[in-house]
């Protein structure tokens, strides 16, 4: 047996016990999803594995070349049963991340949220260094301290942000419509660990899985994050090109 072949086997194992096979109802479909199910047991859909599997290499190439290119994956899962395991997973590949509810806006207003970002970073750093104590009196270091942890609750994640994401990392876009909407907008492409009750052709690299079971989403998502730090890793900025002056003569 081929090493190709041992590893294709090992992963589908591994997803196996996971519970990745497992989708939802059949009355909760969505038919652009049919052509990735092995079958249906007891009117539950069960994916075909080996086809999760193509997909997720090919998930794992896209983000790794996003990474080995220096692009910026966004991670994003406000579910309850994933939101933890994606937030550790996006700080294991030192990448932004949205796990507490995304704010209307967030890409297509993205000048907007770079003005509260700019915020929150001002306020961190005046309590650090002391300013808050000296400009604001007792009531109004208050006040800022309730904004300053609603900051933090909502943009803490992406606060390390420059420009808007080369890429989304979506756990059940479905879930996540508004922000899949506005990724769409803004024409930026989408990577997805989606269930049955997705649409799939919303999606740019779908990995059509369970995305409810925390075995299922860790398995999946540490793959893709392994894979991006490892692009990351390897990735070497251009050098600034530094234009002289004309001589004059």
């Amino acid at each position: 047996m081929s090493t190709i072949t041992t590893d294709k086997t090992s992963i589908i194992d591994r997803l196996f016990k996971a519970g990745s096979h497992f989708g939802f109802k059949k009355r909760r479909r969505h038919p652009t999803v049919t052509k990735f199910l092995f079958t249906t047991k007891d009117g539950n859909d069960i994916f075909d594995l080996e086809k999760t599997t193509e997909q997720l290499e090919i998930a794992k190439e896209t983000i790794k070349q996003a990474g080995l290119l220096g692009k910026t994956v966004l991670f994003v899962s406000t579910k309850d049963e994933s939101a933890r395991i994606v937030k550790a997973a996006a700080e294991k590949a030192d990448a932004p991340y949205v796990t507490n509810r995304w704010i209307g806006g967030m890409l297509s207003n993205f000048s907007e949220m770079k003005k509260r970002i700019n915020r929150l970073e001002t306020l961190t750093n005046e309590k650090q260094s002391g300013e808050l104590e000296r400009k604001y009196t007792k009531k109004e270091r208050v006040l800022i301290g309730r904004e300053t942890d609603k900051l933090t609750s909502n943009f803490f994640g992406i606060s390390t942000i420059k420009k808007l994401p080369d890429y989304l990392l979506v756990i059940d876009p479905r879930h996540e419509s508004i922000a899949v909407t506005e990724a769409h907008d803004r024409k930026i492409p989408i990577i997805a660990i989606m269930s049955s009750d997705c649409d799939a052709s919303q999606v740019q690299v779908p990995v059509v899985a369970n995305d409810s079971l925390q075995t299922s989403v860790a398995l999946l998502v540490d793959e893709l994050a392994t894979s991006y730090k490892e692009g990351k890793a390897a990735y070497v900025p251009k050098p600034v090109e530094v234009r002289k002056a004309p001589v004059r003569r």
